[in-house]
């Protein structure tokens, strides 16, 4: 594309490469505004993905639905008020995976194509989710967006249902009526040059049509094209453009029927995930030799384009033969593929690459006596017959009057009345504000230098990271009592140097940056901006990595509670993301500040701190005396705790765990000072934490009471003992656990640890042709967990048959 012809164009294109200002690139139809995405595409170096409210709309565009990748319904969507609240509100979106998590945080560049037919509530709700991953204190999340379409076009289709809700929030459902993009600075830039008309007088009556300013002589004028019962020949190539489906189907249906040759039925070649709202043309294609049909692709060779308009002349060998007016030769056409991508992450690059994920092909063709204006967006035609009495959406008469090259081409079929203009008010006021607002050499300067500033401070932003660290502060007080780690003493010490040794002083920095931008021509190219960058950068990467980075490593929590778990964990992981990105940019600035570098440090280094987020395994834990044992009683309590399918809390509190970890205990008595070690636990563990203590005391070679080890062999064994005896005596489980007024499954529990002793017998308990079954199974799978066992075996078993197996099988494997 030559920007150097098209001075908006070229306005557009530096916007977006050197700005962080949010575009609204419109233009009356031919302007280029596609052929501008297109250029775009291949040559910003910026993160980009492209989405569109259709399914036909995002393949043209070479892009997503708004729907798919930001996975919101199709229902109306009540905006929230981010300032406001907590947290977002994500009941309206699914769960998203980490590569697209991962996609959205290293965005720099979002565009929306046919932005005319997006609602103001779709539009609010792709802020939340940018808000969600990325800064949630900005709209958008401080992505950039470069909206593409023409408001006197397509308008959004809202239900009477739905705009009974949202007319509660919203005075239009237009696109620019998104509480977000009012928050949001953004320019608009009208492209000016039509590449489809070159008439000017067509051009002016189009344009009064467009802003609703047609008089009585331009309507005159139009009507003048006016020509009651045109049939044109066979040969003139005209198409009729109609307001509905059923009319265009009728004209199409009616026409092939009486062209008397042989009927072909083409099938398309469908792969992958293509949805049938996405196909260009039908998957059962019927034409026949004497057809008028319409290319509906781009060809590569510029032999066709799409909207150009032929007859066939031949069918067969695998190729369809079209003669277009005006052309020497005839067309041979075969299949083409049209694709559907999604956007994913190159492994090796980590950049953002569409991946093919389906694929239609079929003859880039459709039969072209009739279409729907609806369908005709964005198609040039040489000759057209337009039928606008059903006129019902905004904008349908300019669209369908646009598609025209010329005033010549044109029929009407019927005339144009006044009420079949229909444009919103509304918007001719927005659209107005927008032409008469064009930003100019000097808007882009001045948004060049506050993009500098803009990333600059945000490179010696921290307070983000003291934000994160004041918000784990609130959590720890709300949860204390639940809590173990140094995490909270920790942060109370890294909080008043990050104060004072980093965001005070970073703050005196930023009038010297203001002042340096302000004067110089291109920041970029300052040399006293560049020698402050690097002497900044260098100052704060040596204090992030001693107060910050250091003492975050050192720190460590943990809770039984899973709920209050996940929060930590996801909030810790937040703060360590801040820390992580930052220090990535510092550590590149040390060097000099360089945008392109910069976008791509900031984005990848989002990327990765995800990927170790997910991959960190568990830690050893330092808010113990002896971390070790610690980690090793945790191991020890989850396998009780799988093995009797409870929770590990029932085992044992975390902070009995704790206390057990730092204190050592080797005796009985020592054991029973240990708050939540009473009568039931001791009974049930006593025997077994006693040994591992001893066992660690003897690898660590601390000091070990007389007799400890057979001392621990009794503790906590009288009462399973009692069982014990009762049973092998001939009485029934259920007869010990009535005499002993216990439960069943408690005197089963008993009963267990003599089979693991090898002093009780399997078969005592357990059928011989059941427990082969189970055996079977454990050993097939080796699996350890008791709820999963009992869930494949169909629960035929019952827990205790299975916890009996297990223990007679770990018993076996540790005699071996």
């Amino acid at each position: 594309m030559e920007h150097e012809s098209n001075p908006q164009l070229e306005l557009a294109f530096n916007f977006l490469q050197y700005t962080n200002q949010n575009v609204f690139l419109t233009g009356k139809a031919g302007t280029g505004k596609t052929t501008f995405l297109q250029d775009l595409k291949l040559k910003s170096p910026k993160r980009m993905v492209v989405v569109a409210p259709t399914g036909v709309a995002a393949i043209n565009a070479g892009g997503v639905t708004i729907h798919s990748f930001f996975q919101m319904s199709f229902g109306p969507h009540v905006p929230y008020e981010p300032e406001k609240s907590g947290s977002i509100n994500h009941e309206d979106f699914k769960r998203f995976s980490r590569e697209k998590v991962n996609i959205i945080r290293s965005l720099d560049l979002l565009v929306i194509d046919e932005i005319s037919m997006v609602r103001a509530d779709l539009l609010d709700g792709i802020d939340e989710v940018l808000r969600r991953y990325k800064n949630r204190y900005k709209p958008f999340g401080g992505v950039q967006l470069l909206m593409i379409g023409d408001l006197q076009q397509l308008a959004p289709v809202v239900k009477d249902e739905d705009w009974s809700v949202l007319k509660n929030y919203y005075d239009t459902c237009f696109f620019f009526s998104s509480r977000a993009l009012n928050k949001s600075k953004f320019i608009g830039i009208e492209l000016k040059h039509i590449f489809r008309q070159s008439d000017q007088h067509f051009i002016d009556l189009l344009n009064k049509v467009r802003l609703n300013q047609l008089d009585e002589e331009a309507l005159r004028e139009l009507n003048k094209r006016h020509i009651p019962n045109f049939h044109p020949g066979e040969k003139e190539g005209y198409i009729v453009l109609t307001t509905h489906n059923y009319q265009s189907k009728n004209i199409n249906d009616s026409k092939l029927n009486q062209v008397e040759a042989k009927s072909h039925l083409f099938l398309a070649e469908v792969n992958g995930e293509f949805p049938d709202y996405s196909y260009p043309t039908d998957p059962e294609l019927e034409l026949k030799v004497g057809a008028q049909v319409m290319f509906i692709k781009n060809d590569p060779e510029k032999r066709f384009f799409n909207g150009k308009i032929g007859k066939i002349t031949g069918i067969g060998g695998g190729v369809i033969e079209i003669k277009c007016p005006g052309d020497d030769q005839p067309i041979v056409v075969g299949k083409m593929d049209w694709e559907n991508c999604r956007y994913i992450l190159d492994e090796k690059t980590q950049e953002i690459k569409e991946e093919v994920i389906g694929t239609f092909k079929q003859y880039p063709l459709k039969l072209a006596w009739a279409i729907t204006i609806h369908k005709s967006q964005g198609l040039t035609f040489e000759r057209a017959i337009i039928d606008a009495r059903e006129s019902f959406a905004h904008g349908q008469v300019y669209v369908a009057l646009s598609r025209c090259k010329s005033l010549e081409g044109l029929v009407l079929s019927t005339r144009i009345g006044e009420f079949s203009i229909k444009n919103d008010t509304t918007v001719v006021k927005f659209t107005d504000n927008v032409e008469r607002n064009q930003p100019g050499p000097a808007d882009l300067e001045a948004s060049r230098k506050e993009y500098v500033l803009e990333l600059l401070l945000d490179l010696l932003d921290f307070k983000p990271v003291l934000c994160q660290i004041n918000y784990l502060l609130k959590m720890w007080s709300e949860h204390f009592t639940v809590m173990l780690g140094n995490l909270e003493s920790g942060l109370k010490n890294i909080t008043p140097s990050l104060q004072t040794e980093m965001i005070d002083v970073a703050l005196k920095f930023e009038p010297q940056l203001r002042k340096i931008i302000a004067g110089a021509p291109d920041p970029r190219e300052s040399l006293q901006l560049q020698e402050r960058i690097r002497k900044a950068s260098e100052y704060f990467s040596g204090q992030f990595e001693s107060l910050i980075l250091q003492p975050l490593s050192e720190l460590s929590f943990e809770t039984d509670n899973k709920t209050v778990r996940k929060s930590f964990k996801d909030a810790f992981e937040k703060l360590k993301k801040e820390t992580e990105i930052k220090r990535a940019c510092l550590e590149l600035c040390k060097g000099g500040f360089d945008i392109t570098a910069y976008l791509e440090t900031r984005s990848k280094s989002a990327i990765e701190v995800l990927e170790k987020a997910v991959a960190r395994k568990e830690e050893t834990h330092s808010f113990s005396h002896y971390p070790d044992f610690y980690s090793k009683l945790k191991r020890w309590r989850q396998r009780k705790a799988d093995t009797l399918n409870v929770e590990v809390a029932r085992i044992l509190p975390q902070k009995t765990l704790s206390a057990i970890a730092d204190q050592l205990p080797a005796t009985r008595a020592e054991l029973k000072t240990i708050k939540g070690m009473g009568g039931a636990r001791m009974q049930e563990f006593g025997r077994d934490l006693l040994l591992l203590v001893i066992e660690y005391r003897k690898e660590k070679g601390l000091e070990i009471p007389f007799d400890a080890e057979k001392n621990a062999e009794k503790a906590g064994l009288d009462t399973k003992a009692t069982s014990y005896d009762l049973f092998i005596n001939g009485k029934s489980i259920e007869e010990v656990a009535a005499e002993r007024q216990m439960t069943i499954s408690t005197i089963e529990r008993h009963l267990t640890y003599f089979v693991g002793t090898g002093e009780l017998e399997l078969d005592r308990v357990v059928a011989p042709e059941e427990s082969k079954v189970i055996m079977r199974y454990i050993e097939e799978h080796q699996s350890d967990s008791i709820t999963d066992i009992y869930n494949a075996l169909g629960s035929r078993y019952s827990f205790s048959q299975i916890r009996f197996v297990m223990k007679y099988l770990e018993a076996t494997r540790e005699n071996v």
